[in-house]
């Protein structure tokens, strides 16, 4: 089950978070910098990296702090020399699902990931994200639920849209 809704991506109860990030495990926008004022010096621990991660690949941490999931799977986005495109959207996208498959994360919060401040639009994630996620969902078995977490009712409409044109959503 996909569902849309309007809320804060940090209090959305779920088994894992998806928390779109930079190659150094860096926030993209400022909602998924809130996950870290809510997991607090518990959760930012778990971001320390060996080295840099490439863009389109995920990696599961432990939550923390207040933070209303266990896990958070941060979708690598972009690095210093590589911006935000729709090709490292999509193979972040996928290795996220991956990597929720491979743990048998039942529910699965996601903001809209690629977007931001000079990056994709809400409409260009959520037609990327949705295919991926329709294909992902026909053939696996985790997640059960998907809520994608968006800030606006301008931003669920988007979504929805593209949810409608491929099957249907609820919110």
């Amino acid at each position: 089950m996909i569902r849309v809704v309007v809320d804060d991506l940090a209090f959305r109860s779920a088994d894992a978070i998806v928390r779109p990030a930079t190659t150094r495990l860096d926030p993209t926008t400022p909602a998924v910098r809130r996950l870290e004022t809510v997991g607090g010096s518990e959760f930012t621990g778990h971001l320390r990296l060996q080295k840099e991660l490439p863009v389109g690949a995920a990696v599961v941490t432990a939550g923390g702090g207040d933070l209303p999931a266990d896990f958070v799977i941060h979708a690598v986005i972009r690095s210093d020399t590589e911006p935000v495109t729709r090709d490292g959207v999509a193979r972040a996208w996928r290795s996220t699902l991956q990597q929720v498959q491979e743990w048998e994360f039942g529910t699965v919060t996601v903001p809209p990931i690629g977007t931001g401040a000079g990056n994709l639009t809400v409409e260009d994630a959520a037609e990327i994200m949705v295919p991926i996620l329709k294909v992902h969902l026909g053939s696996a078995t985790f997640p059960v639920e998907v809520s994608v977490v968006v800030e606006t009712p301008a931003e669920r409409d988007a979504f929805e849209a593209v949810l409608r044109r491929g099957g249907a959503a609820q919110s």
